[in-house]
């Protein structure tokens, strides 16, 4: 089914409660200090997205920009984490006090959330995090969230697929994910998905993400660690959160209010499937680890047959792991096809020919990662 862009406009106009990214090359000027020629339009349009009585948790991104333009740093000492680190510290302040300066003319109060990726593996964590920022709400609060930096490297060093926030789009996603938004606005220094990136035009709407639109997806943007593909994963995971993703400018100022009222900008990317909640943390908010390698018919019992994973099934073990931790399930080749909550420790998996089978992950714990298989 094709949706039209009546029904998208109505599922985001609809929305109460949503999640809007800003990004490095939104936040941040040429120089490294706070662009507030951008900023400030933006904060205009949250304040009046809460008097229509809707919710906004804004992620935003800057802080070691704006730290590095602080401290006089040229760019290429942000090579060293340390250097990053120590510029996060710095930079954090900085963007607090203007967002803190920018909303208090508005009479909006605003809470700082610092988070690592470890506050979205554990789920207790997690369901804390959810708490506090469904209280800051409720007390009419716009929460601006950013990753700890200064105690946190995920999103500043690269640690392979699914291990970082991706300066923050990630994060974001994952943020919209855990309190049921219905709509994430992820603002950039591009008009949206283009079909080339030079001179290519806007893809106004996305029901699913291909390996064809992943190769229009760039490296990362000037000044942050994300890019185009780090914003596709953020907008995938919103669509299998059941809600609606737009990839729209952060240079034009009245962006947002454009949007709300219906506009067609930037690209949307809407589903009409939803992904359970605990199946979403499996796949995407959870951190992986261990691996296994398994066998065909493991592979199509799983893929095919909707099956468990039984421990007969596995040819080795790459990483260990626990009961309860989330587990990368490979094929013989490496390439992962799924992603398990163990039921048992991968100790147990040991010299499993000689014992009786039993199931290392129960299919309900298990989610299908292959984007054409999911």
């Amino acid at each position: 089914m094709t949706l039209s862009s009546n029904i998208v406009a109505d599922r985001l106009g609809a929305s109460r409660r949503l999640v809007i990214k800003l990004g490095t090359s939104t936040v941040t000027g040429a120089e490294g200090e706070v662009c507030l020629e951008r900023i400030t339009p933006i904060v205009r349009s949250i304040v009046a997205l809460k008097d229509e009585g809707r919710q906004v948790v804004l992620v935003s991104s800057g802080a070691v920009g704006l730290g590095a333009g602080r401290l006089g740093l040229s760019r290429s000492r942000l090579n060293d984490l340390v250097v990053r680190q120590a510029c996060a510290a710095v930079g954090q302040s900085l963007l607090m006090a203007t967002y803190g300066k920018l909303f208090a003319t508005h009479n909006v109060k605003i809470a700082q959330v610092l988070v690592t990726e470890e506050d979205f593996a554990d789920r207790n964590r997690c369901q804390n995090l959810r708490s506090t920022m469904e209280k800051l709400l409720k007390f009419g609060v716009v929460p601006i969230v950013n990753e700890n930096d200064t105690v946190s490297t995920a999103e500043l060093e690269y640690r392979g697929a699914g291990t970082f926030f991706g300066d923050n789009d990630r994060l974001a996603a994952l943020v919209m994910s855990k309190l049921e938004s219905e709509a994430l606005i992820l603002l950039t220094d591009v008009e949206g998905l283009m079909t080339n990136k030079d001179q290519g035009n806007v893809i106004p709407l996305v029901e699913v993400i291909t390996p064809e639109l992943r190769s229009f997806a760039s490296g990362p943007a000037t000044g942050g660690r994300g890019g185009m593909l780090s914003k596709l994963d953020a907008a995938e995971l919103a669509m299998r959160s059941g809600g609606v993703a737009v990839i729209a400018s952060g240079r034009r100022s009245d962006t947002i209010e454009r949007l709300f009222a219906g506009e067609q900008i930037g690209t949307t990317f809407i589903s009409a499937s939803r992904m359970q909640g605990k199946r979403r943390w499996i796949a995407y908010a959870a951190n992986v680890r261990g691996r296994v390698i398994v066998n065909s018919g493991a592979r199509d019992a799983i893929v095919n047959g909707k099956g468990s994973l039984l421990t007969s099934g596995v040819i080795r073990i790459e990483q260990e792991f626990a009961p309860s931790d989330v587990v990368s399930i490979a094929d013989a080749e490496g390439h992962e096809f799924a992603r398990g909550m163990a039921s048992r420790a991968s100790s147990d998996t040991a010299d499993a020919s000689t014992k009786k089978s039993a199931v290392l992950i129960v299919r309900d714990n298990i989610v299908i990662m292959d984007r054409h298989m999911a």
